[in-house]
């Protein structure tokens, strides 16, 4: 599986690089992105469904570490498509005033899920298994209500929080 998986992500790179370099209109380049990523999460969840995890640390390295490399791509690409459709008309100062609000709102994500976020960026392990195994989640871990409407055969508690997490740096350098 590992092999089909970096395969997936080497042409979904491969995609996005070539939509960053042909489309200009920022909008229309984030739709594209965004179909295309679909698309191939989409492929991702097929080969996942197809493969039996043969041992749980295998799980737990495929919905921490490369479930959210295709998920946070998504996610950034969403994220800028709507800063920028809500952009206001104005100066300097006035986009300047708009983009500092968007970063504190993503900011605020970070505020609200700090321990998780020190878990993540510290490298942390030892809550992996109830993290990042399917059907494995703890109520008591501060779940989201998106968690119970997700396809549980395809995300766990905690995988969608680690994609939200990937892209972050590059929102910010972007607004």
């Amino acid at each position: 599986m590992n092999s089909k998986t970096t395969k997936l992500l080497t042409d979904l790179n491969e995609q996005l690089n070539f939509i960053d370099l042909e489309i200009d209109n920022l909008l229309i380049r984030c739709e594209s992105a965004i179909d295309i990523i679909l698309k191939t999460i989409n492929n991702l969840k097929s080969i996942l469904l197809k493969h039996k995890f043969r041992t749980e640390t295998e799980e737990i390295l495929f919905f921490k570490e490369i479930k959210p490399q295709f998920t946070s791509k998504l996610i950034y690409y969403n994220v800028i498509f709507k800063i920028e459709m809500k952009k206001p008309n104005g100066r300097n100062r006035i986009l300047k005033k708009y983009y500092n609000n968007e970063l504190i709102k993503l900011k605020s994500f970070f505020d609200n899920e700090l321990d998780f976020y020190q878990y993540y960026r510290s490298g942390s392990t030892y809550l992996d298994y109830k993290y990042f195994q399917r059907g494995k989640f703890d109520i008591k871990l501060v779940l989201n209500n998106y968690y119970f409407e997700t396809d549980r055969n395809f995300s766990t508690s905690h995988d969608f929080k680690v994609a939200r997490i990937l892209p972050n740096d590059l929102i910010q350098w972007c607004c």
